[in-house]
This record gives structure tokens, sequence and C-alpha cells, in this order.
């Protein structure tokens, strides 16, 4: 057996062992007393290819994501300062929180809920995500140059993120920059990421290699690459106008 077919297998051996599927589509805030559940996919998990590929997404959201709900709902159900608050909250209240214990377990694992959450919802099947709206476009061009210059520069901060980690666009001061965060953090994270790379996020990509290894394996600036092809620019939009 060579070196790829047993990191596939030992890829695939770890995904399935993250968590269990969750059925029940979910709200984003907490639901007494199930506590958060994990969000429905916008669509179906072979509507991405061939970008993504339907097992991947369907690990990545089912076993990985469930995971990270999992670990969070054990530690809300040990804590009562943590019981009721939405995600929003515990993403940006991580602080404040004393136990170092529990503020590790909260980070990486409500930090894997948002970040996962957001990152289905900016997602859309190629040829249905549409185009940076006019006012984006012209917010994208007058920060980076062109859009293209804009890829260029996301794609390297994505491709840059030494292990596992995140790629973004943000508003910021009420202009758009591209951040890049370790692990589950995420730009929301007042007190734990650089104040540099705070902010609004509106579009977001996953480096971490559950995301993509079942398809291209080490290519990381492949999967990059052909991820602009499933980026929803409407939901993209709605954001930035938000913000």
């Amino acid at each position: 057996m060579n070196a790829p077919d047993l990191n596939r297998r030992n890829f695939v051996k770890l995904s399935l062992a993250a968590g269990a599927v969750a059925a029940t589509p979910s709200a984003y805030a907490q639901d007494k007393p199930a506590g958060f559940t994990l969000p429905a996919l916008p669509y179906k998990a072979a509507e991405l290819e061939p970008h993504i590929d339907a097992k991947t997404m369907e690990i990545h959201h089912g076993k990985h994501h469930q995971a990270y709900i999992t670990n969070l709902n054990t530690a809300v159900a040990a804590n009562a300062y943590l019981q009721g608050k939405p995600i929003e909250d515990l993403v940006t209240g991580l602080s404040k929180m004393e136990d170092e214990a529990v503020r590790a377990t909260v980070r990486n694992n409500a930090g894997g809920h948002w970040n996962h959450t957001f990152f289905w919802e900016i997602m859309a099947p190629a040829g249905k995500g549409g185009e940076a709206g006019d006012k984006l476009a012209e917010a994208i061009k007058s920060a980076f140059g062109s859009m293209d210059d804009f890829k260029k520069l996301f794609g390297e901060a994505a491709t840059k993120r030494f292990g596992s980690g995140w790629a973004w666009l943000i508003v910021k001061d009420g202009k758009l920059k591209v951040v890049s965060t370790p692990n589950q953090d995420n730009p929301l994270m007042k007190g734990i990421v650089p104040d540099s790379d705070l902010g609004t996020p509106i579009l977001g990509l996953d480096v971490w290699e559950h995301a993509y290894y079942l398809h291209y394996q080490n290519r990381r600036p492949d999967y990059i690459t052909a991820w602009w092809n499933v980026v929803n620019w409407t939901e993209v939009e709605k954001r930035f106008s938000k913000a």
C-alpha cells in the first residue's frame, strides 16, 4: 500500500470517529434542553461537485461539525455560565471566561460550530451563487485593486496558513481586509485573536485537511482554486450590506 492510500484510509478512520451524524435540522442558537444542534446543509452534499466531492461534504458536515457540537453541548451542560447563551456570545465572550480549560474547550468547539455554519451558508452549487454585486465589487476594487488581485491575496492567506485554520474576508472599520486565523479561531474572538485580525466576517474558507484531503490530498492550492466556483456571492453580498 502506498503512502497516499494509507493517508486516505487513516483520514476516513479519523473522520468516522469524530462524531455521530445528527439527523435533526437546527437553529444556530441553543435549543433547551437539547443544546446546539447540527444545521442542515442549504444544498445536497453532492451539489458542490466536482469542486468539493460529496463524500468529503458528508464527513465534514455530518462527522466533524457534529463533533464540535457534541463537545460544546457537553461543556455547556457542565457549566451554568454557558447555558442559554447563543453561539455568538460564546465566541465573542471567550476572553471573559476565567477558567482556562473551559475557555479552551469553548474556543475550539464553539469556534468550530460557528465557523462551519458560516462556511456552509457562503457556498452554493456551481452557477447558483451569483456574482459580487455592485457595492461589494466596488469595495473589493477599492481595497485590493481588482477581483483577481483580491482572489490572489485571499488564496495566499489560505495557502500560507500553516497547519489548520481559515482565511477570511472581513469588514473592519468600514473597509475590507483579508486575514487568516489558526485552528477554529475567527475574527469575532476579541481578546483571543490579534486586534488587527478582528472584524465582521463576510467570506471564509476552511483549510483544515478534512475539508479537502479525500479529493485533493496535499494539493491545497488546487482546492482553493476550485472553491471559488462554489462561493455564494449573493449571501456574501448580504453579509457585506449588514456589516
